[in-house]
């Protein structure tokens, strides 16, 4: 499948992008954990969130989907898991193999971790030696890469870890087994990440404490099922904030996106390039902040990206390449290294691509700097990463001829419809399933 995008004209309106696709995962697996009955609205019904929901069905946990966006859960506790039947496949998702490994890793049994083959790929070693430090055994492909072999029938200990790199992923693993694990589980990040699972923990009754950095729970806590709100996934709105920015003249309303301080870090870098965002209505979800997001047309313009906001905009930073392309002047982008580990490189993937649409690009190591310009015509690759091709797709909107953004099929692992809402303000792109030529 291709995305054929031609010049268009955004035009004002409001539109809904679907559920936050992280705290759709965290929903499952700590409500299949959860004493009682958790009940799920606003679920992201994209791949990935597919994939887990398969895998927690297979170890046991009876999950009705009433609509596609909701889920009832019928928690078996803290060791109410069961051997799976086969291996737990979770396709293209990074986040569910690493938090199941955490998962996994207290469990009485054995389980084998699998996914497709850009998920294979993916280093798994930053979860694997905190894990086995605890006293889980977990092995994987030479390189560290999936499949994972997780035994079972281990006791855990806890442990104080200090995170060599900002990562919500290994936060979130470690806090998962330090539920399994004799004493207290301690951890610290060289940066903030995104703190959905101590928040939804926090729901779920278990005490997590965060004292000067410092962030530490005690094993065997049970969970108690509640009522989870998913808001609107600010990774998805930021394809829709961009397209709005982008415009001659528009004002786009989404509703009701999630907030959460610790990942709203593209809200942040693009009002310091000059964009008219404005957050209205806030209020919670539970424990998540969420607020109505107002998006005018804005002039952008380049400069220096502060490092320190990296970790709270790591995901967002392909729109982000398209928005300094797109900007006056130079932007300079720096401590992005990650990037080059997700499920692409996504530092060279976008840099290849806009390049070939007229951008110059200088990329570093962990960096790149941009030069603004006029997007040209041309065809480019995603490397079948959901981001790179939708991002590249919006480059495309305001291109000065059509765009081809090849292998996008990834795209419904996290933002399903996503065509569909870009139309919905005036940005022709179109997916097509046969081949070019």
């Amino acid at each position: 499948m291709h995305f054929e995008v031609t010049p268009s004209r955004v035009h004002s309106a409001s539109v809904v992008v679907p559920g936050d696709k992280s705290i759709s995962h965290r929903a499952l697996m700590l409500g299949s954990i959860a004493e009682g009955r958790s009940e799920v609205s606003g679920f992201l019904a994209g791949e990935d969130c597919l994939a887990t929901l398969a895998a927690m069905r297979e170890l046991g946990v009876d999950i009705q989907q009433p609509s596609a966006t909701e889920m009832s859960i019928e928690g078996v506790g803290l060791y109410g898991l069961k051997a799976p039947a086969r291996d737990l496949d979770l396709g293209n998702s990074g986040t569910a193999m690493r938090l199941m490994a955490g998962l996994m890793s207290g469990q009485r049994f054995s389980s084998v971790l699998k996914g497709d083959a850009s998920l294979s790929g993916r280093p798994m070693g930053r979860i694997i030696t905190p894990l086995t430090k605890m006293g889980a055994a977990i092995e994987s492909e030479c390189d560290g890469t999936p499949p994972l072999q997780v035994s079972g029938g281990l006791q855990l200990s806890g442990i104080h870890y200090d995170l060599p790199m900002a990562s919500a992923q290994v936060k979130s693993a470690i806090l998962l087994a330090g539920l399994y694990a004799d004493g207290t589980t301690s951890l610290t990040e060289p940066a903030i990440t995104r703190d959905h699972t101590e928040r939804m923990l926090g729901s779920m009754g278990v005490a997590v404490a965060t004292v000067s950095g410092r962030i530490s729970l005690a094993g065997g806590q049970k969970l108690q099922a509640c009522t989870v709100k998913v808001p609107a996934d600010l990774s998805s709105a930021a394809f829709v904030i961009l397209a709005a920015l982008l415009a001659e003249n528009a004002e786009v309303c989404i509703p009701s996106v999630g907030v959460n301080p610790t990942r709203s870090g593209v809200i942040d870098i693009l009002q310091s390039m000059g964009a008219d965002i404005v957050l209205e209505n806030p209020q919670l979800l539970g424990e998540e902040p969420v607020a109505d997001i107002r998006v005018r047309s804005s002039r952008l313009n380049g400069g220096i990206v502060d490092p320190n906001l990296v970790s709270l905009a790591i995901d967002e930073f392909p729109v982000l390449f398209v928005a300094a392309a797109a900007a006056s002047g130079r932007t300079e982008f720096s401590g992005i290294g990650e990037l080059r580990v997700k499920e692409s490189d996504r530092i060279a993937a976008m840099s290849e691509g806009l390049r070939l649409l007229g951008i110059t690009v200088d990329e570093t190591a962990d960096g790149a700097v941009i030069y603004g310009g006029q997007f040209g015509g041309g065809t480019v690759q995603s490397h079948g990463d959901h981001r790179i091709a939708m991002s590249l797709a919006l480059a495309g909107s305001v291109a000065s001829d059509r765009v081809i953004v090849e292998d996008v099929a990834a795209v419904d692992t996290s933002f399903p419809g996503f065509c569909e809402s870009m139309y919905s303000m005036g940005a022709d792109i179109r997916p097509v399933s046969e081949k070019l030529g």
